[in-house]
């Protein structure tokens, strides 16, 4: 069949237009910029209990579906807001571990474009049966009325501490020596730093302030002298966690995420670890705890396309099925029970921060 040259050449007037609406619309989906060639590279340092969902091939995937590849080197969130070294290096964004991070970070001089919370995870501490069953006896632990999780009344296991009681006297025969819980460096690490101002919080009857500090910064550092070396990374103390086992680590403080994700990462161990006779790796949520918000810190403009990512529904869902965290609210998803023991929907016993000048004054103390 002959086709006229008028006919030809709307044909192509029209797939030329097709075309370009194509591509209209792809440039307007942002998940898709990435497939349309255009490719923004974005250095900055992270808290080292984000850096596995970073590296999920998922997560890369869908960042780059985004035009997005990260240059995200690992620090601690009170170091990467705090040294010189590390923001000198100019980060084009900045994300640690906990809100206050942004005030210390303006008080560093970050020139600070826009914050906002991306991910959540409560305060949590990583224990072992035997301690749980232990602890049951003495009361320090109780399943939860709502949720049937376990908490753990902190300031109790505090007092027991300070006052130098045995495990034994705790409940837990299978441990010897005096009863210690550890945490990593708070001058260094987020969990640790926050764990710091949950027990001088706890240690003051109230949420603390400068008042409260002077007169109870001294069993707060207690705590914390009691403790020894401390690591520098909530990573770090979490594999110490899982390889020392009962006797090593017997209580550690981190992310309510890190178990879940360990248990995610290979569901055949975990199904190991369940149907083996040892003792088996347990989640206590601190009666009240804190909230470990994450906060996405955009320096350069250019950032703000990977706040925009890392909130969108996609992200949000690989960050709780596949890592654990909860979203920007402390919400969580269907099916949270399904595996590393029961995740309860919501906290119900939240305390807040001091405020940054508190917590300063407080690491200024636990340095000296």
């Amino acid at each position: 069949m002959a086709i006229s040259r008028r006919a030809f050449g709307l044909g192509l007037l029209g797939a030329a237009a097709a075309g370009t609406g194509g591509y209209l619309t792809l440039k307007d989906r942002p998940e898709f910029r990435g497939y349309l060639g255009n490719r923004a590279h974005l250095f900055g340092f992270i808290g080292g209990e984000k850096q596995a969902f970073l590296a999920d091939p998922d997560v890369v995937r869908a960042l780059g579906g985004y035009g997005l590849e990260l240059d995200a080197r690992v620090a601690g969130s009170v170091e990467m807001v705090r040294e010189a070294a590390l923001l000198s290096q100019k980060p084009q964004f900045l994300w640690p571990s906990s809100s206050i991070m942004v005030d210390l970070a303006r008080k560093s001089g970050a020139a600070i474009r826009n914050d906002q919370v991306v991910l959540n995870s409560p305060i949590v501490v990583y224990t072992w049966g035997p301690v749980v069953e232990g602890l049951k006896k003495s009361g320090l632990v109780s399943v939860a009325a709502k949720g049937g999780y376990n908490q753990l009344d902190l300031k109790a296991l505090l007092d027991a501490v300070l006052a130098g009681k045995t495990w034994s006297a705790l409940g837990v025969d299978e441990l010897y020596g005096r009863a210690r819980i550890v945490s990593t460096d708070p001058n260094r690490s987020n969990s640790g730093f926050m764990f710091a101002g949950l027990v001088l919080s706890l240690m003051s009857g109230d949420v603390a302030t400068q008042e409260l500090l002077a007169q109870h910064g001294d069993q707060a550092k207690a705590i914390f002298r009691s403790m020894g070396l401390k690591s520098s990374s909530s990573g770090k103390l979490f594999d110490q966690y899982i390889a020392g086992g009962l006797g090593a680590e017997p209580m550690a403080v981190g992310y309510e995420n890190q178990l879940v994700e360990w248990a995610l990462a290979d569901p055949a161990r975990w199904q190991r670890v369940q149907a083996g006779t040892g003792a088996k790796p347990e989640i206590l949520y601190p009666r009240p705890t804190v909230y470990s918000a994450h906060p996405l810190i955009v320096i350069d403009p250019a950032v703000d396309q990977l706040l925009e990512a890392l909130t969108s529904p996609q992200l949000q869902e690989l960050a709780w099925s596949k890592h654990g965290f909860r979203g920007p609210l402390g919400t969580v998803a269907a099916g949270s029970d399904t595996i590393a023991g029961v995740r309860p929907a919501e906290i119900e016993a939240v305390l807040p921060m001091p405020s940054a000048d508190v917590m300063l004054a407080l690491l200024a103390q636990m340095e000296g």
